[in-house]
């Protein structure tokens, strides 16, 4: 029996309904009616060596894989040192419904998407409130033009522009909400200055590689402020030009530097929470890799790098004690700050996501607090 585009559809609807992500009527009926596959005519896989491949229309299984609640790689591009890297990908069906269903729009609203990558969610949010409510921008002009095309074949002509996203499009603003499927370290205030008082503004902040989440933020007359949502989730970082971005060196000469140990995993992903709190007082953005060999083939150490010079590696694998050797050097001690943090998290009883919340004010102001604006307990983001 063939399988067809609409009952993949269907049944992609009934897995995310029946996991509660999706909820409302309007947007089933958009994930039913809008065609993934005809935003996503390719994507491509990593293996663990590194090495991409390519599976498009021609290939058996691509059309199942297309309506799987999964991610999807869609655009690849080539740095000037060579390393192949995503610049565009298909969000996790799962994950975009999340975020539209928390994007509470309404009938009337008009709706700015900062990331417009395949286009799919610019179809989405033309099913649900009429395309010419919708407005998108992507700094890629060539990932544009080619949305501005798959939208059109299937009847939505939504306002698609090559433009920064941090800018916004104040031509056509105010908007009710504004929705970022791109990450950011920081709000831009274009973006407030753009939303109607008691609209809502839907971003992921990151301040580097995980650390971060998404936060959902209302319009006052003089601030953004609302809560971090309490599921994790990242996405590829905004560009700034519509070139391949650079992939940043982790850590300086292992020789050189502190050492140390410490009973903490190094990887970001395992303690998501206070590494974020950690970048109240890092250096800007840290990059991280990794750095050598085991024995069993995997790598030997995490590292981290900061603008300013500053780096730690700590060993992936503990010793038989729970301890893992820690090298650091620099202006600023990296996991030494780390640590820190990690202690006043496990002092403050482990708070999840979802008891933080973020203030945004003109003058670019970033405060995090716990459980209320006004709380003791509070975070200023470096500017």
């Amino acid at each position: 029996m063939t399988v067809t585009w609409d009952s993949l559809a269907r049944g992609l609807a009934d897995e995310m309904w029946a996991e509660g992500v999706l909820r409302s009527p309007e947007w089933r009926a958009a994930v039913e009616a809008v065609p993934r596959h005809r935003f996503v005519p390719r994507f491509f896989t990593q293996d663990p060596e590194g090495d991409w491949s390519e599976t498009s229309s021609a290939d058996e299984g691509w059309l199942t894989a297309v309506y799987r609640n999964e991610p999807l790689v869609t655009a690849l591009a080539v740095t000037a040192n060579g390393n192949r890297v995503t610049v565009s990908s298909s969000t996790k069906p799962g994950l975009m419904v999340r975020m539209l269903e928390a994007l509470d729009v309404r009938d009337g609203h008009r709706v700015l998407e900062v990331g417009t990558g395949t286009g799919y969610n610019a179809g989405l949010l033309s099913h649900r409130l009429g395309a010419d409510r919708v407005f998108s921008v992507d700094i890629g002009a060539e990932l544009v033009a080619t949305a501005r095309v798959r939208l059109a074949d299937l009847g939505f002509v939504p306002s698609l522009s090559v433009v920064h996203g941090a800018t916004g499009l104040p031509e056509h603003a105010p908007f009710d909400r504004i929705i970022a499927t791109c990450s950011l370290p920081k709000v831009p205030w274009a973006w407030a200055e753009q939303v109607r008082e008691g609209g809502l503004v839907l971003v992921d902040i990151k301040r580097s590689v995980h650390a971060g989440n998404l936060v959902l933020l209302t319009r006052h007359a003089d601030r953004l402020e609302g809560r971090f949502s309490s599921r994790w989730a990242g996405f590829m970082a905004i560009r700034d030009a519509d070139v391949a971005p650079e992939v940043r060196s982790a850590a300086g000469d292992l020789a050189d530097g502190t050492r140390s140990t410490t009973g903490l995993d190094p990887l970001p992903w395992s303690s998501l929470v206070p590494w974020f709190l950690a970048h109240a007082r890092l250096p800007g953005e840290l990059a991280f890799g990794y750095r050598g060999a085991s024995d069993q083939g995997q790598p030997e150490w995490a590292t981290f790098s900061a603008i300013d010079g500053s780096w730690c590696a700590v060993r992936i694998r503990a010793d038989g004690n729970g301890r893992r050797e820690v090298r650091q050097g620099g202006p600023t001690p990296v996991w030494s700050v780390f640590e820190a943090a990690h202690e006043d998290w496990l002092a403050l009883g482990r708070p999840g996501w979802d008891r933080f919340g973020l203030t945004v004010t003109a003058d670019g102001r970033h405060e995090v607090w716990l459980d209320a604006p006004d709380s003791e307990q509070r975070w200023l983001l470096p500017m």
